[in-house]
């Protein structure tokens, strides 16, 4: 009976461990976000818990933490904007902080492994200069259709968001949603660097009112991957460099990080920062 009794406890224990909560939750992914951009306001790197290999690049730069941004920034704002992967404990956040009371855009991606940050990969935007398209106009708050928990019936796979994801770079490599039937809902939208590019109302380009048949450039460059997958929100982050004749003038190339909602099958909603970068410029994440 005793040896039962042991077997049991032992069966209880290994199967409440296959379905414990994982090492760190949504609230425990945002909470890390906060505490990096309240370090980085306070210029105080030393209040961030990182690991002794941490690995920190900016614009594509390996940098030191509390260097870049971090000497630089002198306010947030009331955008912000997350993408929490609890799966791979990773939390992508999109921002609109200061410097000296203009507005940057700013976004970063924090790896957490045993409650330290592995992993910070970042970009800041300071103005149209840099980001070809910059208007914080429409970046006061995040938007309802990005951050608005879908009813779970809604959802797919974390596999099937990834593939719907998948077809966005993969229709501009070959320069049409259509031929790649991008699965594109009729009232999608696009809001790079805060400026409507796709979807109802928008006035860029002709005919950029529906997302998947505008006109779009052939971009077979362009290099992708996945960054994160809010299986929650039903949102999946992408870091993309648009490769040669990404800009609207001039040489260089396009990194964006690029977010999609998708939903019941279909992307409703992309929302992407943005940054001119010189030709031929990795990620260092590669």
């Amino acid at each position: 009976m005793k040896c039962l009794l042991n077997g049991i406890a032992l069966l209880f224990l290994f199967s409440s461990s296959l379905f414990a909560a994982p090492a760190c939750d949504r609230q425990c992914l945002a909470g890390y976000v906060t505490q990096y951009m309240d370090a980085m306001l306070a210029h105080k790197p030393e209040k961030v818990p990182v690991a002794a290999n941490l690995k920190y690049t900016e614009d594509c730069k390996q940098i030191k933490l509390g260097e870049g941004e971090w000497t630089k920034i002198s306010g947030l704002t009331s955008y912000r904007r997350d993408i929490l992967d609890v799966r791979e404990g990773v939390a992508v956040s999109f921002l609109v902080i200061e410097e000296d009371k203009s507005p940057v855009l700013y976004v970063v991606r924090l790896k957490i492994v045993d409650k330290k940050i592995t992993e910070i990969e970042s970009m800041a935007v300071h103005g149209q200069k840099e980001g070809m398209l910059f208007d914080t106009s429409n970046l006061q708050t995040a938007s309802k259709a990005m951050v608005s928990f879908p009813d779970k019936t809604q959802l797919g796979t974390r596999e099937e968001m990834i593939k719907a994801a998948l077809t966005y770079p993969a229709g501009l490599k070959i320069g049409s949603f259509v031929k790649v039937d991008s699965p594109m809902a009729t009232d999608a939208y696009r809001f790079e660097n805060g400026k409507l590019m796709a979807g109802p109302g928008c006035t860029f380009f002709p005919s950029c009112d529906v997302m998947k048949t505008q006109k779009i450039p052939a971009l077979s460059g362009i290099t992708q991957r996945v960054i994160a997958v809010d299986e929650e929100l039903g949102v999946v982050a992408m870091r993309m460099n648009f490769g040669p004749g990404s800009l609207l003038s001039g040489k260089g190339e396009l990194d964006v990080w690029h977010s999609f909602k998708i939903t019941g099958g279909l992307m409703r909603a992309a929302e992407a920062f943005c940054k001119q970068m010189p030709p031929a410029t990795k990620s260092g994440w590669e």
